[in-house]
């Protein structure tokens, strides 16, 4: 890679392991709700420049339900639980939780009938070895375990892992910028009037700063980067950033926030690492692209950009996801005599893949 792909990498391994520690500092001041519409009218305002450089809403808001289920599945459900479960949970056991999405990606995927019927036996031994770490991660550090809060990043990981699918089979052809600015205008206009009554009567210094952090550093830069990112060395690379979100996570929080690094992390950390690259190989058959913090599945029968060389991971979502569109070309299928599958490329700033993220 050049010295600008590997500056694009470190940058997005950091921007995208920040946020748990982020949410966890504004939600001191914050209500979840009122949170989660300054974060994303935050990015959307500062992503509209770039909507429109890209060719405007016209197209997104033409498949405006399509847009609104992806909306709600894969932010504004997910970032609300995430940030009411931060309120007990500690910035780095939440970022090791939601690092199981691409476990969940791949049920999510045969549930949903997407998935490669393939896999092998490393694919289900990463499922095990990642719900192994998942069980131990809790259970060794039970003391900081609260059922409610679980659940909720629970069911953040299951958004995750869905909205991609949606995403996928039918926005998948549209301009990403526009697609993911639309979603996050959307949902700061749904959670307005809670913000409105609910606005905090004072902000810290600190808080402040970190709203400010999640919605231009963490939500808007973090989509122009990636999209970057995988316009230079292709989807399949760009995903190994997923496995070193977590660790930038824990890191983040044992330093600047004094969290404890317990022996549940020591140990369920590696096994749910393990196990998320296992169970994110791809089929032979099977084209699956990884994207950000989330599940995104691409159909057999497409190509992928330049830099996608090797193994495509099990796509994952946005991350605190958060939302990771990817700017590849959009393919024709094209079935000759051989009865083979081939695929024709032509350039398009189509969103194929999933989102934060």
């Amino acid at each position: 890679m050049t010295r600008r792909s590997w500056a694009l990498f470190a940058a997005m391994c950091v921007i995208w392991g920040v946020p748990y520690l982020l949410i966890r500092v504004a939600v001191r001041d914050f209500s979840p709700g009122t949170l989660v519409f300054a974060r994303t009218a935050i990015g959307g305002l500062v992503l509209l420049p770039f909507a429109f450089a890209a060719g405007g809403f016209g197209p997104v808001l033409r498949r405006w339900r399509p847009l609104l289920v992806f909306t709600v599945i894969e932010l504004a459900i997910p970032w609300l639980l995430l940030s009411d479960a931060e309120r007990v949970l500690s910035s780095s056991l939440s970022g090791l939780l939601v690092a199981a999405v691409p476990l969940v990606g791949v049920v999510v995927a045969r549930v949903a009938g997407t998935d490669d019927r393939g896999g092998g036996v490393l694919r289900y031994t990463g499922l095990l070895l990642g719900l192994a770490g998942v069980v131990l991660l809790l259970g060794l550090d039970v003391g900081q375990a609260h059922a409610g809060a679980l659940v909720e990043v629970g069911i953040v990981a299951i958004g995750y892992a869905v909205g991609p699918v949606i995403l996928t089979r039918h926005l998948a052809d549209l301009p990403s910028i526009p697609v993911v600015a639309a979603a996050l205008l959307l949902t700061a206009i749904g959670y307005l009037p809670w913000a409105v009554f609910n606005w905090p009567g004072s902000v810290s210094a600190k808080v402040a700063w970190s709203v400010v952090g999640l919605g231009v550093i963490c939500t808007a830069l973090a989509f122009v980067t990636f999209f970057a990112l995988i316009a230079a060395i292709g989807p399949a690379r760009a995903t190994v950033i997923t496995y070193v979100n977590p660790a930038v996570a824990v890191l983040l929080g044992v330093v600047l926030l004094d969290e404890s690094f317990t022996l549940g992390i020591a140990v369920g950390f590696p096994l749910i690492l393990v196990g998320s690259v296992l169970a994110a190989r791809r089929a032979p058959d099977v084209s699956l692209e990884a994207v950000g913090n989330s599940a995104a599945l691409v159909p057999a029968g497409t190509s992928q950009q330049q830099g996608d060389s090797g193994e495509a991971g099990q796509p994952q979502s946005m991350r605190t996801s958060p939302l990771g569109v990817s700017n590849t070309a959009a393919t024709t299928p094209v079935s000759p005599s051989s009865g083979e599958t081939q695929s024709t490329s032509t350039p398009s700033s189509g969103c194929r893949a999933d989102v934060p993220r």
